[in-house]
């Protein structure tokens, strides 16, 4: 077994994959880590990452890219793109080639043999392909995550110890209902094993938690009044219209704000919230705030599309406290 020496106590290095904005690669800076490798195939997410970032991502399909340019590394982490597995997207197919790329975060985690490994994804990942028995039902174990799962435990000769859990983002001090697989792996002969964090917070305050923090928590300081005297604070003329589906329902100050997401249905743009005065949407500052992002972290790119990467973004805040997991003894 290889146990962590004091040179890597505290800080590793790390290869982001499917990085998007930064907000999985933000808390891991947070957290004292290191990141000397970054991708992304998106023009305004690289765009928007190297802005807030001292270092530059490789912007450019991962599938063209060899395993040999690329660092070797303590940590890979990888939020891998989920569209086609999102529940708020009823299209949803095992064959969309968007659930293929996956194996793409599998071919480095084989290549680069890393400590362990981090990936993200919705909660429909749990799902699609159906469940083979009752107990995989009450496990949230569905057919094709099971044969992800396997494929990452063989992923290298020695293999990895890999959990999964779905954990909230409001349950780690993020103002927002947010559901997520968190798999992690660890190399099995690295000990110990990687956990997931217990939880911060609670919805109402038990187990001597603080409670979840709300939209009031998130919006503080920021005018109802969209000015460009605040960076991102534009939003969309999209109208607010009440009826009970995704994007428009009523947003309460005093609540956990629901899911942010990238996208709508099929290929719809973004499903932007509606603010909780319910006579516009949350422009693109006041969703960041709900992503937690720091109000100096700048977006790029077009309205929509600046939209579009909080959607798709880690809150940092979720990532640090995995981060902070990562064993440093």
């Amino acid at each position: 077994m290889v146990k962590l020496n004091k040179k890597e106590r505290g800080k590793m290095t790390i290869i982001s994959l499917f990085a998007g904005a930064g907000g999985m690669d933000l808390g891991f800076l947070k957290a004292g880590h290191k990141i000397v490798w970054v991708n992304d195939n998106d023009f305004d997410s690289c765009k928007t990452y190297e802005r807030n970032f001292k270092h530059k991502p490789i912007c450019e399909d991962i599938e063209k890219i060899n395993s040999k340019d690329i660092p070797d590394a303590d940590i890979v982490i990888g939020g891998f793109p989920c569209q086609g597995f999102s529940v708020a997207n009823p299209y949803r197919k095992i064959e969309d080639k968007r659930n293929r790329l996956y194996l793409e975060l599998l071919r480095i985690i084989k290549d680069k043999k890393p400590k362990y490994f981090i990936a993200e994804n919705v909660t429909g990942l749990c799902s699609i392909g159906g469940y083979e028995n009752k107990e995989d039902k009450k496990n949230h174990l569905g057919k094709v995550l099971k044969v992800i799962i396997q494929e990452l435990r063989n992923a290298t000769p020695l293999g990895y110890h890999v959990e999964f859990k779905i954990l909230n983002s409001a349950d780690y001090g993020v103002p927002q209902m947010r559901r997520r697989v968190i798999i992690l792996g660890t190399r099995k002969d690295i000990i110990p094993i990687l956990k997931h964090p217990e939880p911060t917070h609670s919805r109402d305050g038990k187990y001597g938690l603080p409670k979840w923090k709300n939209v009031r928590d998130a919006l503080d300081g920021i005018p109802e009044n969209l000015t460009d005297k605040i960076p991102n604070h534009i939003g969309t003329n999209h109208k607010v219209k009440i009826n009970g589906h995704l994007g428009n329902r009523a947003t309460a100050w005093d609540k956990a704000s629901p899911t942010i997401v990238g996208r709508g249905g099929g290929t719809g743009g973004p499903v932007i919230i509606p603010h909780p005065n319910l006579k516009r949407r949350m422009s693109v500052r006041e969703t960041a705030r709900i992503q937690v992002f720091p109000d100096d972290f700048i977006f790029e790119g077009a309205v929509t599309s600046q939209y579009r990467q909080i959607g798709n973004a880690v809150p940092w805040l979720l990532a640090y406290h995995i981060a902070k997991m990562i064993p440093k003894n």
